[in-house]
């Protein structure tokens, strides 16, 4: 994997080195430091990382403070492509359904 450490503080962006077969199908999680269930849950998602474009959104940054206030309480928080699809704790099988069914829209 790639770190692109952006220009907000701790804002990072981990693109898995495959990216050009998933770079349409993007999952947010937004998660706050310290946060084991943060750290929980990028473990769980290791198995199907090389399906999708990992970003990870800093919402303790300024610009970010419209995820804060909606998620402060409910990290870590998940997106698949712009749309909420879980929070706390990862469901493998749902996550694996969803990016089937994006890629077989894809396709």
């Amino acid at each position: 994997d790639s770190v692109y450490q952006g220009n907000h503080g701790n804002a990072c962006f981990l693109l898995p080195s495959a990216w050009q077969c998933c770079a349409c199908f993007v999952l947010r999680v937004c998660p706050q430091d310290p946060c084991p269930l943060c750290d929980d849950a990028k473990q769980v998602l290791e198995p199907l990382r090389h399906r999708f474009v990992f970003e990870q959104v800093d919402i303790s940054c300024p610009e970010n403070r419209v995820w804060w206030d909606r998620y402060r309480w409910d990290i870590p928080v998940f997106h698949l492509n712009g749309r909420w699809v879980m929070k706390h704790r990862v469901d493998l099988d749902l996550l694996d359904r969803l990016l089937r069914d994006a890629e077989t829209q894809h396709t």
